[in-house]
């Protein structure tokens, strides 16, 4: 596996495939379809739209990735909390102890993609070394 913000989010999403649809296909591909999309994608989608559930679920995903990837690397258990409005707008936050170690505010969370996988995977470990961070800074 490449890393472990990417093991934590494919095994996830793997784990919500309850009829086998991705068996046959590569993580990337998983994964590309789900959060990458391109300018041209992006022209397609109106600029004021409401956002489905899957596509909550989908960023919802991610930021339990970076929790779950926290708490392997660091064994401290974290929750993580979303709220999305139906138009788009929105927070989440990822708590480890008393710690908020991320803290996301979302608009046009319709739109909320990649433009490529490396971008996907680079955001991760952005995401992820930071709440590190953040943690070594603040824990007692």
């Amino acid at each position: 596996m490449e890393n472990l913000f990417i093991e934590t989010l494919i095994g996830q999403v793997r784990a919500l495939d309850q009829f086998g649809t991705w068996t046959n296909r590569t993580d990337k591909d998983i994964l590309e379809e789900k959060y990458v999309k391109s300018k041209e994608d992006l022209k397609n989608i109106p600029v004021i739209a409401d956002i489905d559930e899957m596509q909550i679920q989908d960023i919802r995903l991610i930021y339990q990735a970076i929790a779950l990837a926290f708490e392997k690397q660091t064994g401290v258990m974290c929750s993580t909390i979303m709220e999305m409005s139906h138009e788009g707008f929105g927070r989440a936050v990822v708590i480890a102890d008393k710690i908020v170690i991320l803290n996301k505010f979302f608009k046009d969370a319709h739109r909320f993609s990649f433009r490529t996988y490396e971008d996907l995977v680079k955001e991760g470990d952005k995401l992820l070394d930071n709440a590190l961070k953040i943690y070594d800074e603040y824990k007692k």
